[in-house]
């Protein structure tokens, strides 16, 4: 009896199931047909405004990219004072900076992962000051440790990345691992994926081995 109750509640269940599946492959279907009808019904004059539409899009994003192009962008610069400083966020939306001593190893590293990635976000500038010649900036925006990077969004510094802790704090991390560090902060835009956690740095006699940041 009790296996009687049991194979028609499951029959009952497989029923409902499958008509649960034709009715949401029914509302798929329904809403293709519309959109080819919608397509379907086009006429000439409405293709005409959408490939003026695409046109003018496409104008304006050329137009965008050459104007950046012509502010700095796609390239990593230094900029010499606070003046030049100040002229770069004003002239762009979203800039990264690297405060750097003359001779410190950490920020040679840092410069070559900022030539790859000036080029390969355009939308953002890069650039470099010296810390020793930009004293009011540096004292301004608190900067204490060298290298520090520091992320302006519309002319608001919105996030900092202070020696290497938020890569992992070893030297050989992967531009990858700074691409991702900086687009938390949404100054750059990368096409979300698993980024394989940071290596722990090692520590021996007590001493960092890679603790080569400077107090500032």
């Amino acid at each position: 009896m009790k296996l009687e109750i049991l194979q028609k509640m499951a029959a009952n269940i497989q029923q409902q199931f499958g008509e649960q599946l034709l009715r949401a492959a029914q509302v798929v279907e329904e809403q293709i047909d519309q959109e080819m009808n919608k397509l379907e019904n086009l006429e000439e004059d409405d293709l005409e405004v959408i490939r003026r539409q695409r046109m003018e899009q496409m104008k304006k994003a050329q137009k965008d990219k050459i104007e950046m192009l012509s502010n700095g962008h796609g390239k990593y610069e230094e900029v010499a004072d606070e003046k030049e400083f100040f002229e770069a966020t004003k002239k762009s939306d979203r800039v990264v900076c690297l405060f750097y001593l003359p001779g410190n190893f950490r920020c040679k590293i840092i410069d070559k992962h900022f030539e790859i990635l000036a080029r390969r976000h355009v939308g953002t500038r890069f650039i470099h000051i010296n810390a020793e010649k930009a004293q009011f900036l540096s004292t301004r925006l608190n900067i204490r440790v060298i290298p520090t990077i520091a992320i302006i969004v519309k002319q608001n510094t919105v996030d900092y990345i202070r020696g290497f802790d938020d890569l992992g704090g070893k030297d050989d991390f992967t531009t990858e691992t700074l691409e991702h560090r900086l687009a938390r902060s949404d100054v750059i835009t990368v096409e979300k994926k698993h980024v394989a956690p940071a290596k722990k740095k090692i520590i021996r006699s007590g001493v960092d081995e890679y603790d080569n940041e400077e107090d500032w």
